[in-house]
């Protein structure tokens, strides 16, 4: 299913819809725009191949909603589902969320973030997540608009490389 929107104050028609495996390369594009945003391009080590199998290969492990303004491509959203103990639900996790900086401010980000929800309505889902850089602060100040609390409690941790094989070589 797609959703469109007419942009704020008239202007530009914006589209959602789900990407395929035509657009794996635009995908990626849109991870290394974000890595280079965040000045973390040094840690992209995606491709193409890897991404369709794991966008669109025989398992499948998360999903893409591309948006386009007035047929532009202008941004993207990558997610999966997680799972919440205390719940007993599942939950949507937000890997990513991009909108191309001169297509900000027009309700975009809003867009994507609202069909998101309604997803995690549609799919059962007890909660819907994502991480945010800490000096990112006018997102922070979006996020919270939207009524989205910081788990300031929480930290997370991260094993990757070296750090997963070592755990992973260790006898049971």
């Amino acid at each position: 299913s797609k959703m469109e929107a007419e942009g704020r104050g008239g202007e530009g028609k914006l589209e959602v819809r789900w990407a395929g495996p035509e657009d794996v390369p635009l995908i990626l594009q849109y991870i290394k725009e974000l890595a280079e945003y965040e000045k973390l391009a040094h840690q992209v080590v995606a491709t193409e191949e890897l991404l369709k199998e794991t966008l669109f290969g025989s398992r499948k492990v998360a999903e893409v909603l591309l948006a386009s303004w007035d047929a532009q491509d202008v941004g993207f959203s990558l997610f999966f589902h997680n799972f919440s103990t205390f719940l007993g639900r599942p939950g949507l996790y937000v890997e990513d969320l991009y909108v191309r900086p001169d297509f900000r401010g027009k309700g975009i980000g809003k867009t994507l973030l609202t069909f998101l929800a309604r997803l995690a309505q549609e799919r059962g889902c007890g909660r819907m997540e994502w991480w945010v850089l800490e000096w990112k602060s006018p997102s922070i100040e979006f996020y919270k608009g939207l009524g989205a609390v910081p788990m300031d409690d929480w930290t997370v941790f991260r094993l990757v490389g070296d750090t997963l094989n070592n755990l992973a070589s260790l006898p049971p």
